[in-house]
């Protein structure tokens, strides 16, 4: 892979090259994606989808919106860093193609920004509610009426997948969704490859799976543009972008720092186990008489969440740059952050979080709310979308489409396509909005 064609500012649609020695430098490509994402709905309704803990009613805790800034300021430092560090390698970059160092940071926020973008409502166990209703609930009827590659699409239902559908799925009117540039779109695009085969390898980017078959034409265009290798598999699976590791370091910093301080904060984690934890972490860097002047908890957790963050960058760029040979020829196939000198205290922060936050009751309660919620919501609106499709439509159907804007439901569309919208409308709902719309089909919100 070469940087001149990962750091493509081509769009969708596009007739003619876009050059980087041709941008204005007040407002180059990569800053107007940022700016597209920002003022997008789906970004928007992040602030009202969970991060960690649904619908907390607490100032202190993150919500998908505040995780994914939190995420993209981080990804610019990496970005940056790493920048700079590669155009003194490749100086032509520079000289011949006009490229900075802050391009790179450009690209890797707004990627960061957009990471979470195709997530569901209540978290993870959103994603998890939407494939179970196709695998075991009703939806199930319809498994041999699609291909297995679609069908491992809904019951294995991602939001990688559906945030490449937000950022580039076509609507009337709006080509290209919200039409950023492929070096963006790469960086974003942490696993590169069809719903099948399920975790062919133990590689990083076979975790899981970036695009739906609906959008897989798309996404070929995007990879072949940036010039990623192509595996040597049947299966659609390419190579990550370079800048996709960056991102991914960005992510895994943030929720192993700040989903552990929400943890604190709401009181999951005592202070003094979060204190012993943090510290093992940053104790190279730890300025210990500035520490013992801070007085409050919120200050000691805010100054060591700082130096634990600035911490964790300098070495995910250091082992960028390490293996940076590697990740260009595609034969580097774990996260940064695994290779980190730091990963015994990840580890250990990671597993008290599991312990104390992702397993506490509050947490279990609201995702076992979570999957009644929309799998029931699914149930009402692919039901009365597959009748009308037929002809069979009744009373309560017509008044239950009324709640499922226009775009959602061409009947004319395939079967997958038609699942795949409702799932779409039910993933774009906020935490909020889905339990309003839950207690509308059942009737409660009269109640």
């Amino acid at each position: 892979m070469t940087y001149e064609q990962l750091l493509s500012l081509q769009k969708q649609g596009d007739t003619k090259n876009r050059l980087r020695r041709d941008e204005d430098e007040t407002r180059i490509g990569f800053d107007v994606d940022y700016d597209r994402i920002i003022f997008s709905r789906p970004f928007r309704s992040l602030q009202d989808k969970t991060q960690v803990i649904p619908l907390s009613k607490t100032d202190f805790v993150h919500t998908r919106l505040t995780h994914s800034l939190e995420v993209s300021v981080v990804g610019r430092s990496l970005g940056r860093a790493a920048g700079a560090a590669i155009l003194k390698k490749y100086p032509y970059l520079a000289q011949e193609h006009g490229y900075q160092a802050q391009d790179f940071g450009a690209i890797v926020a707004a990627a960061c920004l957009a990471h979470d973008i195709g997530n569901p409502p209540f978290g993870h166990s959103g994603e998890k509610a939407i494939g179970a209703y196709f695998e075991f609930g009703k939806g199930a009827q319809y498994k041999n009426e699609m291909t297995a590659a679609e069908w491992q699409d809904l019951i294995c239902f991602e939001g990688n997948a559906n945030g490449f559908h937000v950022l580039c799925g076509d609507r009337a009117g709006v080509e290209g969704g919200i039409r950023l540039t492929y070096a963006t779109l790469g960086a974003f695009m942490k696993y590169p490859k069809a719903s099948l085969p399920h975790k062919p390898t133990k590689e990083i980017s076979d975790k899981k799976y970036g695009f739906f078959q609906a959008d897989q034409a798309f996404f070929e265009e995007v990879a072949a543009a940036l010039g990623l290798l192509r595996k040597d598999r049947e299966e659609v699976a390419f190579q990550r972008h370079p800048l996709t590791f960056l991102v991914e370091a960005a992510d895994d910093i943030c929720y192993t720092i700040i989903d552990f301080e929400d943890g604190i904060n709401l009181g999951l984690i005592s202070e003094d186990f979060a204190l012993e934890y943090l510290i093992r972490l940053v104790e190279d860097k730890l300025d210990r008489r500035k520490f013992a002047q801070l007085q409050s908890k919120e200050d000691r957790i805010s100054y060591l969440r700082a130096v634990a963050i600035g911490s964790l960058i300098q070495d995910a760029v250091q082992l960028f740059l390490q293996h940076e040979s590697e990740i260009l020829a595609g034969t580097f196939h774990r996260s940064l952050m695994e290779k980190s000198k730091y990963k015994a205290q990840i580890d250990d922060i990671i597993k008290l979080s599991i312990d104390k936050i992702y397993r506490s009751r509050e947490v279990t309660e609201k995702e076992i709310n979570g999957y009644e919620i929309i799998q029931t919501l699914l149930d009402a609106f692919i039901t009365a979308l597959e009748r009308q499709a037929a002809g069979t439509e009744r009373n309560i159907d017509t008044l239950i489409l009324r709640l499922l804007p226009e775009r959602f439901q061409d009947t004319s569309a395939p079967l997958y396509r038609r699942l795949l919208s409702v799932c779409h409308f039910v993933s774009l709902l906020t935490d909020s909005n889905a339990v309003r719309l839950y207690q509308t089909v059942k009737g409660l919100s009269v109640l």
